[in-house]
């Protein structure tokens, strides 16, 4: 196995830091354009939501409290558990190292698991526009609107935890197993958990939006 501090840089870069720097730079351009994304996305929500506050509050009550706020704290100890692990990389503490990254991933895979739970009773309560969507009292035509909303960013935001669950296992699998990744030099592991960072931040932004309106 290679030893990290043996690690050469990519033959564009003067060394390894300049290597990891630009790697940051990169990642942080790409969530740029992923927080205009998921940005919009939200404005377009609140437009309607004030459009039409009852009826996105009748319609957010069918959402399952438990399994948004369930995922939250999921979400919320990955992040801890993402930091600790490149804590420990940059100390050196390999295994310290690999096995938080293990509980990450297993905390991403809860998450989607749990939502995927979650999908099967929104199909249950027959709330998915087109396929199978019910108006109930009190929500009327605009309620739909919420739910394409939720379905939307729900959706694409499990896509994205299934990226970043992905790039966690590419970790593992590769770069640290080939001894790629330590003391001397562990940014592709800061990026990743930058990435990580992300994605929760999402949905600390959309678990409000669906799950706690109209239920104060």
């Amino acid at each position: 196995m290679t030893n990290s501090s043996s690690v050469a840089p990519e033959i564009q870069f003067a060394n390894l830091e300049q290597q990891g720097d630009t790697a940051q730079l990169g990642i942080w351009v790409f969530l740029v354009n992923e927080t205009i994304f998921f940005g919009a996305l939200i404005f377009t929500y609140f437009v309607y939501r004030i459009s039409y506050p009852q009826e996105f509050a009748a319609a957010a009550k069918d959402a399952v409290l438990w399994c948004g706020s369930v995922n939250l704290a999921i979400l919320l100890t990955s992040s801890l558990t993402m930091v600790l692990a490149i804590n420990a990389g940059a100390q050196g503490r390999r295994q310290e190292m690999v096995t938080l990254l293990i509980v990450t991933a297993a905390l991403g895979c809860a998450f989607l698991l749990i939502k995927g739970y979650e999908y099967y009773l929104d199909f249950q309560d027959h709330v998915v526009p087109v396929v199978d969507f019910a108006t109930k009292p009190g929500e009327g035509s605009a309620g739909e609107l919420f739910w394409i909303f939720y379905w939307v960013a729900t959706g694409l935001h499990a896509i994205h935890l299934m990226i970043g669950i992905a790039l966690v296992l590419y970790m593992l699998l590769w770069r640290i197993r080939r001894g790629e990744i330590g003391s001397a030099y562990y940014a592709p592991l800061e990026v990743v958990g930058i990435y990580w960072s992300f994605v929760d931040v999402v949905w600390l932004f959309l678990y409000p939006c669906i799950y706690l309106v109209g239920r104060s």
